[in-house]
């Protein structure tokens, strides 16, 4: 039986194997949020014949990926900074802004808390209501923005709740925040999957705000996390020129360098991902729907919160009885704000869905 300490990542296969005796290569992954279909085919098709380019350092200043990102987002090249993977991007904004006090709206990725930890500052959170359906209620926020904050960090839409904040909104945010001097971090690792992108992204925003800077990274969207592979827009040169100043040159290999200009320009691919997370993302919330004995929270993102309604039942009973199954689920009892009646699960291929639904409504009859 596994101990209540234990919990597990999407990324925790190895652990899983050891405690379950599953073969991680049998594990399919409602937990990591990666794209169901795979890396890019044109990046399977053609990184091959680049291999040559090992042979020489990267740029330093990532001209042609970053010129690939720019098209991308639509976005001046000048204001993209690349890193390994947005942690790196993370950590290096917080050692340049070096926030006494962060407020972090929650709940929410952990790793955010303990970058600013290592920066000596302290966290506290701005706690999303589930009452509120996990939106955000921009009076109660301005309220806790008070003059000792410095730093607010928003994931844009939000792991775990699937929830989002429009840009208008947004907007309405960095208006109160630049009369205070707070600053913005937004990490927008989920708002590729979303049905209504333009809706939601604040990347046009960092023309007319200094305040911001907007994470991002191919872990997910493009399914490459072992790439290591992040990118963040902010429209302040000084900052900039500080995080690229105080980055290690050569942060990224030359082969992520070229994987990622191949894979921002896979039309096709994107738009296949698109396509089949919004298609999936309304069949699963209809069938959820006529569930009695669970609420889910209307999901922007490739994945859902649910919470269970039935007193017999816990997120570990729905994650044991589904990995066992081979399906590992997320269980979130670990999120602050959130206890043992909340799960999340990623939208994978259709016969996988419906074979995880089958696991899972079998025990919340």
């Amino acid at each position: 039986m596994i101990r209540h300490s234990d919990y597990f990542h999407g990324s925790d296969l190895e652990v899983i194997e050891k405690i379950y005796g599953i073969k991680k290569e049998n594990i399919i992954s409602f937990a990591a949020n990666v794209n169901p279909l795979g890396i890019s085919p044109k990046l399977r098709r053609t990184l091959s014949e680049r291999i040559d380019s090992i042979m020489s350092y990267p740029d330093r200043d990532y001209t042609s990926l970053r010129r690939q990102i720019s098209a991308y987002v639509g976005a001046d090249m000048e204001d993209i900074i690349v890193g390994n993977g947005s942690t790196e991007l993370i950590s290096l904004f917080i050692q340049i802004m070096h926030p006494k006090k962060a407020l972090i709206v929650g709940p929410t990725y952990s790793e955010y808390e303990r970058e600013v930890s290592l920066g000596g500052g302290c966290s506290l959170y701005y706690r999303l209501e589930e009452e509120n359906g996990f939106q955000i209620d921009i009076r109660s926020l301005e309220k806790e923005l008070n003059l000792d904050v410095d730093l607010l960090v928003i994931c844009n839409p939000n792991n775990p709740t699937s929830s989002a904040i429009t840009a208008g909104d947004m907007r309405e945010i960095l208006d109160i925040c630049k009369k205070k001097g707070i600053y913005v971090m937004v990490d927008e690792t989920y708002v590729e999957f979303a049905e209504d992108l333009e809706s939601i992204t604040c990347i046009p925003l960092t023309r007319f705000y200094n305040n911001i800077v907007i994470l991002r990274g191919i872990s997910k969207f493009f399914a490459a996390p072992g790439l290591r592979l992040g990118y963040a827009v902010c429209g302040n040169a000084d900052l900039l020129r500080e995080m690229n100043r105080r980055k290690n040159p050569w942060t990224i290999n030359t082969l992520a360098a070229v994987a990622g200009e191949i894979m921002f320009t896979d039309e096709e691919y994107i738009n296949k991902t698109r396509q089949l997370i919004t298609t999936e993302r309304n069949r699963i919330c209809g069938i959820l729907r006529e569930c009695p004995n669970i609420m889910y929270f209307t999901p922007v993102a490739n994945f859902v919160l649910i919470k269970i309604l039935k007193d017999n039942v816990t997120s570990m009973d729905l994650f044991e009885a589904a990995i066992r199954k081979g399906f590992l689920i997320r269980d979130c009892s670990t999120f602050p704000f959130l206890d043992n009646k909340f799960i999340r699960f990623c939208f994978m291929n259709p016969q996988q869905n419906d074979a995880l639904l089958g696991v899972l409504l079998e025990h919340l009859k």
